[in-house]
């Protein structure tokens, strides 16, 4: 089955109680027992609910995994995954990681006990240097929010195996059309299915895909214990959203291509990230690892002051949080998405107050080039 297809058919394509084509809202929090423990499959909303598993069926069969969860949000999502880790345990991440994990990991977890390296996991010499006797896990993001570095999924897999350490990759960016990583060796996925899946800036949602049954036993456990699950609307919002991924990862990437082709070599932009581009440092890796070069630009255009120049200017691209919507959105991670990391920390990584990141919508290209050069302009 083809991926436009199975993002149709796939997972539990109808109601199996009614013949709906639409799975259900089960707008519910308790089910009637047949007997003591004796039911129907359900019998709480927060250990399962049919909306949410149709949702969670959807995502294993699309991710090419084991069982799949549903989540309040990418991040709860997240704090379930690196809940599986104890007291004392080691992980180590991509540097340039998304600011909500890296807060999560140094403000919470970090109380909890759990240690965390930060390395370039686009070199597997920087990992090796970061694992520490008590190492359980690798936490790699990849393309990498803000600057779209590229992690050898393959390789890094057979590095994580032989040394037992659970492999974690957040797939967000690329989302299953692009980009499968248990395909290519991941233990678990994970999703802030606000961004790309659900796509249309209405929901907020994460979800988690694991590579075998008992990684599904735990996670579920957790899940259950600590209840911050999708609700059933929320779940049919998500699902409706991944109907439609195929012919919106493409748009999306249609347009990057041409905005890509605009910003190289314009006076105003002293450096493009873009996977895309011959000259990223992981292009061919791209190419060979993934279906598609995915709609997320950053560009540096030199100070805050003229990042604040160009926006103001901009007339369809939007300045907000999130990514991955049917409308382009435009953001200074430095000051929003990436503000929890230090200032010398994303000055390191290259995270500059005049660093934008753009996420490309499905609007017409010409439109959204045009407003870029009116916005770009020398006064």
């Amino acid at each position: 089955m083809k991926r436009k297809t199975k993002l149709i058919h796939g997972g539990i394509p109808f109601d199996p109680h009614t013949g709906a084509v639409s799975v259900p809202i089960y707008q519910v929090s308790t089910y009637k027992q047949d007997d003591i423990g004796v039911h129907k499959g359900y019998e709480y909303s927060r250990t399962g609910n049919p909306t949410r598993h149709a949702l969670e069926t959807y995502i294993a069969d699309l991710e090419e995994g084991a069982r799949g969860f549903a989540f309040s949000s990418g991040m709860a999502a997240t704090h379930a995954v690196l809940s599986l880790l104890n007291s004392g345990d080691h992980i180590i991440l991509t540097d340039d990681v998304y600011g909500g994990t890296y807060r999560i990991i140094t403000k919470v977890l970090a109380r909890l006990g759990i240690e965390a390296t930060f390395a370039d996991t686009t070199s597997i010499e920087e990992i090796e240097g970061a694992v520490r006797p008590h190492t359980k896990a690798l936490f790699v993001e990849t393309p990498t929010n803000p600057l779209l570095k590229v992690t050898d999924l393959a390789v890094v897999s057979s590095w994580a195996k032989a040394r037992q350490l659970l492999f974690i990759v957040d797939n967000t960016f690329n989302t299953p059309y692009w980009q499968t990583p248990i395909a290519l060796g991941a233990d678990i996925v994970l999703h802030s299915a606000t961004k790309y899946i659900g796509g249309h800036s209405d929901v907020v949602a994460g979800l988690a895909v694991v590579s075998d049954e008992r990684l599904g036993e735990e996670l579920h456990f957790v899940q259950n214990a600590t209840g911050a699950v999708l609700g059933p609307q929320d779940s049919w919002l998500i699902m409706r959203g991944l109907k439609t991924l195929g012919l919106r990862m493409e748009a999306h990437e249609e347009n990057a291509r041409a905005i890509v082709a605009y910003l190289s070599g314009h006076p105003a932009v002293r450096r493009i990230y873009y996977p895309g581009l011959a000259s990223h440092p992981q292009h061919e890796l791209a190419k060979r690892q993934a279906r598609g070069f995915g709609g997320m630009i950053s560009f540096d255009v030199g100070s805050g002051a003229k990042a604040s120049e160009v926006i103001k200017r901009l007339k369809y691209f939007t300045l907000a949080e999130s990514l991955g919507a049917v409308e382009s959105l435009i953001s200074v991670p430095a000051k929003m998405t990436h503000a929890s990391i230090p200032r010398e920390r994303r000055e390191q990584l290259g995270i500059t107050d005049g660093l934008l990141r753009i996420s490309v919508g499905i609007e017409d290209g010409e439109d959204l080039v045009e407003d870029l050069k009116q916005s770009l302009r020398e006064e």
